[in-house]
């Protein structure tokens, strides 16, 4: 059973504002990438990345809400429970067993994809603890918010009118090049899809933040507890 979005109006201008926010910030991360920089190192050992995060996520929050200025945010932003939370949590199972399947059965060509960001430490390193927690809450509560409620809530929100299935695809590439990656770019947009399917499936952002924060918290913990 396929439950229907609450809010299914259209908003063409609000659209096409959200549309322009989300191409924009992609082709920044991109030309960021090209422009010659190098690559940031053990970004999760230094208290700078999460205080950027903040700044980075506060500023996209502030420009998501003023697209949606005057629009019900609870509906718009998809803020609701799930129409069952233990379906919920099985599409959020299988959508990660999904993921995980990708990122595995696509490794072999796309090697060094997990450390292409550079926010992956090789190692663990105790005398950064501190600066690794404030990463670690970043990456796992910080982001995951921020992102679903661009992407899977108002995004998705936006979109749905155009179609299910255009909404779920427009919302899982746009995000996975608004990270400005190369080699990582097809598991990012198969993360995409899969989220936005289970919020097409539950008609709520909740549960992508779940998913998305356990992805990442994993990939994350795995990193330092995993020899390599």
């Amino acid at each position: 059973m396929i439950a229907e979005p609450t809010q299914t109006r259209a908003y063409p201008a609000r659209l096409a504002g959200w549309l322009v926010f989300a191409c924009a910030f992609a082709a920044l991360g991109y030309s960021v990438r090209f422009s010659g920089g190098e690559e940031p190192k053990d970004a999760a050992y230094k208290y700078s990345s999460s205080i950027g995060a903040l700044v980075q996520y506060g500023l996209i929050l502030g420009i998501l809400l003023l697209i949606a200025i005057g629009l019900p945010k609870r509906e718009m932003f998809a803020l609701r429970r799930p129409h069952s939370w233990p379906r919920a949590l099985g599409y959020t199972g299988l959508a990660l067993l999904a993921i995980w399947g990708a990122a595995a059965a696509l490794s072999p060509v796309l090697r060094g994809g997990t450390h292409e960001q550079g926010l992956v430490p090789n190692k663990w390193e105790p005398q950064h603890a501190g600066a690794f927690l404030a990463f670690f809450l970043a990456v796992t509560v910080l982001a995951p918010v921020v992102e679903e409620l661009t992407y899977r809530g108002l995004g998705f929100t936006l979109l749905f009118p155009c179609g299910r299935w255009t909404a779920i695809l427009t919302t899982g590439v746009l995000f996975g090049l608004a990270h400005g990656l190369l080699i990582a770019l097809p598991v990012l947009v198969i993360f995409g899809i899969a989220v936005a399917w289970v919020r097409d499936r539950t008609d709520s952002v909740y549960p992508g933040m779940l998913l998305h924060g356990t992805f990442n918290g994993v990939a994350l913990l795995a990193s330092v507890l995993v020899a390599h």
